[in-house]
């Protein structure tokens, strides 16, 4: 059984969900991992109707993914999609309950360490790349280096999102805006890009990084430019070869300079765009000056028999 058959089985309650989850001004990569995620579901409770899927249904779902190898992580994020697609159905008044809502999220690693560039490798990055679009190229890696962007805020920047002041405007995770003040050399070089831009075909929208075709640069394209620039610097310092880097790791490297520059944690949050200030406590564990003061402090108090002479 495919994906034609959950289609044909579920197709109402797909569409609803479609429906419900635009109305919510999900993104387009959210929509679809969602969709996928519950189609994958259907698939494995087929055909028994969504009024009679129980909780029980859900945890041997979410037993047969542990099976495969889904880790703490993927499996919390179809629970999400559950979750989600069942409130759906009941705010669409298909249901009036919803089983996966009392299903207890498995518990991750809490505060482990992010992956992340040091300064010296973001600037060895940057000499790296050359090439026919290298003022747009050199821009989209600086916006999640130093900027803190993730892919997606990139992919949907505009060009009236980068202000008069210098600023821009960056429509975040759960549709929210952000304001970033740009560094100057940051703000020379988008305009720089803004200038070099090829003009848009997509009517009133004026997407500010385009392609080869006048099309918004696809998130894939923009992981696919972070990760071939990645990949030259790999080969460049084989010290990295193990390292598990890809586009998300800028925006650590961006959280991790402003951490050891003594931004705040308030502060950090505001420019991560976080929802949560336990997201951006991660960042914390890499370089806490605070935590260093603090065993300075006692440092002189440990008896002198145990201090190297």
């Amino acid at each position: 059984m495919g994906y034609h058959e959950v289609t044909d089985s579920y197709g109402l309650e797909m569409e609803l969900f479609s429906i419900w989850m635009k109305n919510k001004g999900m993104t387009k990569s959210t929509h679809q991992a969602y969709m996928s995620d519950v189609s994958y579901f259907l698939l494995t409770v087929h055909p028994t109707e969504t009024k009679k899927i129980t909780k029980m249904d859900i945890m041997r779902y979410m037993a047969l993914c542990r099976e495969k190898g889904a880790g703490d992580e993927a499996r919390n994020r179809k629970l999400s999609s559950l979750r989600s697609f069942f409130k759906a159905m009941i705010e669409m008044e298909h249901l009036e309950s919803n089983p996966a809502a009392l299903i207890a999220k498995s518990k991750q690693e809490k505060n482990r360490i992010p992956v992340y560039l040091e300064e010296n490798e973001l600037e060895a990055l940057l000499h790296t790349m050359k090439g026919k679009y290298y003022i747009r190229n050199v821009s989209i890696v600086l916006l999640m280096a130093y900027a803190g962007l993730r892919v997606g805020e990139v992919h949907r920047m505009n060009v009236q999102d980068l202000q008069q002041d210098g600023s821009i405007h960056i429509l975040g995770k759960g549709r929210k805006w952000r304001v970033i003040p740009l560094p100057d050399a940051l703000q020379h070089m988008l305009n720089e890009a803004l200038a070099d831009r090829k003009e848009s075909r997509q009517g009133k929208e004026q997407p500010f990084f385009v392609s080869q075709f006048g099309r918004r640069l696809s998130i894939r394209m923009i992981q696919t430019i972070a990760d071939h620039t990645i990949k030259q610097l790999k080969e460049q310092m084989p010290a990295l070869a193990d390292k598990r880097l890809s586009s998300h790791k800028l925006r650590h490297s961006f959280a991790t300079m402003q951490i050891r520059s003594g931004t705040d944690i308030r502060t950090l949050q505001e420019l991560l765009g976080h929802a949560s200030i336990e997201t951006t406590q991660i960042y914390t564990h890499i370089d806490n000056k605070q935590l260093r003061s603090a065993m300075n402090n006692i440092s002189s108090k440990i008896p002198l028999k145990f201090q190297s002479s």
